[in-house]
């Protein structure tokens, strides 16, 4: 007999009845009843009840050990009688009658539950992580994450993609975030960076002339922690693919999407191919977020024109208007029923967001006659704090404009457009949420497409790259030398499901003149672009296909499809939302003989001295 296990504590069953059997793992639960000792055994397959009967020479030594201690087991298998069946466990059916037992490792008393949820906080959890990932919910997240990458492999593997492996230490490049930086003992005071993401190098091999490239990518970046982001390091399906289009790419990147939902959906519906495709402009206006939520059945509706009327006296909104600034509404349905609170809590909550407040009418009754909208505008037929301010025909260009039923209410955000449409998308998830209306048990994808090639930046005063600065604009050269800057559009697109961006994407420029000219309108210039670039540059002067790709994030899809909001809870050893491994303790202080190795001198900001220190100090 094998000295640790002849089966595991998911495998018994009825028909190992009567067998002599060896299984080792974690005690999950010991009980005592009335002398019987039942432990609940358990590996990674399952659990396995084991039985002590009463007058045992076991007892005294079993009931020593604490639970999440490791034994091994040895016992004959026998049925269950009907009455103590459990039919929620495989192996609920038999249980294992000890013959003898050993600790192979005894468990201090642990900081927290494992067996059921105890309420730990992350910190804990995440300092003891490997106590952590012995809970069921947490094995099921990090087995899915497993599942979904061999899947993902599988298909693109499937669809003729191979996968390369590409440099970790390479050089700093601008992908929208810090760089982690390595110092270089060999080339004194010179630094690599860990990749952002290997946007050149797969470039470069499409250059090289591989056609079809993919990789379970590793990328680093020195960003703040969010519930959707993990601070320091994350992994991406990324693939670039040579001589395709936009829709090329969408047409290989949709089915390996849709197949793995599907796969590991449990059941909840997906969106059929094509996916939906949304221009950026319009996704800002219909949903104020360049990510939307289309489990979210509101829309944004631009009404500047009817505030911006003769026969309108609403001035709040009106001298926004004549300083450039937009009126944004948001219709929510069948809200004639709702208590007054719900409007006053949403008043509230828009204040807390920065904004006077949000503005509503409710229309109590519109009619609608031969295909055209007609409001009824009597006093009591249109109600709210706005109301009164305008005109009988202003109230039915709302009703046209959002298509309203009687029931219905209009919620107002008036701002300079960005600002208006970021508060419009964050009032539009609020009203969904307050009303309950948001589509449960489905994966609703989509596609931003058209996004501007650059953008204002106030703080600088600079026109910059908006999105992949390694995209090719729509229009090549001729739109970058004749057209506004700001009026460029690329090939650029996120993939986003459920408000939830997996991937950004684009067509490459493959072309060395409309890259020179493109970063010089962002302020490179070529000895810049030679010192950054200049391997890319390089390559492109040697023939360089069309080419394009995206790289949807691995971690992001395992947590839409495990149903977590919290993107730790599917990674095995995640940092905290401070960027700090509280497990390992790192980050840590170098030793000083590494720095000096290193050539580094620390050059550390001073501590901040508080003022009753400072006053004993000068005493």
């Amino acid at each position: 007999m094998h000295d640790y296990r002849t089966h595991t504590c998911g495998e018994l069953t009825k028909t190992y009845t009567g067998e002599t059997v060896r299984i080792s793992g974690w005690i999950h639960r010991m009980r005592d009843h009335g002398g019987v000792v039942f432990i609940d055994l358990r590996d990674t397959y399952g659990l396995t009840q084991c039985v002590l009967e009463e007058g045992s020479d076991l007892i005294q030594k079993i009931s020593q050990w604490r639970n999440e201690s490791v034994i091994t087991i040895t016992g004959t298998v026998k049925a269950r009688t009907a009455e103590t069946v459990n039919s929620k466990m495989p192996t609920g059916a038999i249980e294992v009658e000890i013959r003898d037992a050993i600790l192979q490792s005894a468990a201090d008393v642990i900081p927290f539950q494992v067996a059921e949820e105890d309420g730990a906080g992350e910190e804990i959890r995440l300092k003891y992580r490997y106590l952590d990932l012995r809970r069921e919910k947490m094995q099921r997240n990090i087995r899915l994450r497993n599942n979904v990458i061999t899947s993902l492999r599988r298909r693109m593997t499937e669809k003729g993609f191979q996968e390369f492996q590409t440099p970790i230490l390479t050089a700093s490049s601008p992908e929208g975030a810090r760089d982690f930086l390595v110092p270089s003992r060999l080339h004194p005071g010179k630094f690599y960076a860990l990749p952002q993401a290997p946007q050149q190098d797969k470039q470069r091999l499409m250059m090289s002339g591989f056609d079809r490239y993919f990789q379970i990518a590793p990328c680093f970046r020195d960003e703040d922690s969010r519930a959707d982001r993990s601070p320091g390091e994350f992994y991406q399906l990324d693939m670039e693919m040579s001589f395709v289009t936009q829709d090329d790419v969408f047409g290989v990147i949709e089915p390996v999407m849709r197949g793995v939902f599907e796969e590991f959906g449990t059941g909840r519906t997906v969106d059929p191919k094509p996916f939906p495709r949304i221009a950026y402009r319009d996704a800002m206006r219909r949903y104020g977020s360049d990510k939307p939520d289309l489990r979210n059945p509101l829309e944004i509706v631009d009404v500047t024109e009817v505030f911006a009327r003769d026969d309108v006296e609403f001035n709040a909104f009106k001298n926004v208007i004549k300083k450039g600034g937009v009126v944004r509404a948001i219709r929510a349905p069948k809200v004639v029923d709702q208590p007054r609170s719900f409007f006053d809590k949403l008043n509230g909550w828009a204040q807390a967001q920065g904004a006077p407040g949000l503005g509503y009418i409710l229309f109590e009754h519109v009619e609608h006659n031969n295909d055209s909208t007609e409001c009824i505008t009597s006093a009591g037929d249109a109600k709210g704090p706005i109301a009164k301010f305008l005109s009988g025909r202003a109230l039915t260009m709302l009703c046209e404009l959002a298509n309203l039923e009687s029931g219905d209410a209009l919620f107002f955000i008036c701002n300079v457009e960005k600002d208006a449409a970021k508060l419009a998308g964050l009032a539009r998830d609020k009203i969904c949420d307050d009303m309950g209306i948001r589509e449960q048990g489905v994966f609703r994808f989509c596609w931003i497409v058209d996004f501007p090639m650059y953008e204002f930046d106030e703080k600088t005063n600079k026109i910059e790259f908006s999105h992949n600065p390694f995209s090719m604009p729509q229009g090549g050269l001729d739109a970058l030398e004749n057209k506004d800057p700001l009026d460029i559009l690329a090939w650029q697109y996120d993939i986003v499901c459920n408000g939830i961006e997996l991937s950004s994407g684009a067509i490459r420029n493959h072309k060395p003149e409309i890259m020179e000219k493109a970063f010089a309108i962002a302020g490179y210039g070529k000895d810049v672009l030679e010192a950054k670039f200049g391997g890319m540059l390089s390559a492109m002067r040697f023939g360089a296909p069309p080419h394009g790709g995206i790289a949807p994030g691995v971690d992001r899809i395992v947590m839409l499809l495990a149903g977590e909001p919290n993107i730790r809870e599917v990674i095995v050893f995640p940092m905290n939302g401070q960027a700090e491994d509280v497990m390992m303790g790192a980050p840590n202080t170098a030793d000083p003989a590494h720095l000096k190795e290193l050539h580094i001198k620390l050059d550390l900001p001073k501590a901040k001295v508080e003022p009753e220190a400072a006053q004993k100090k000068s005493t």
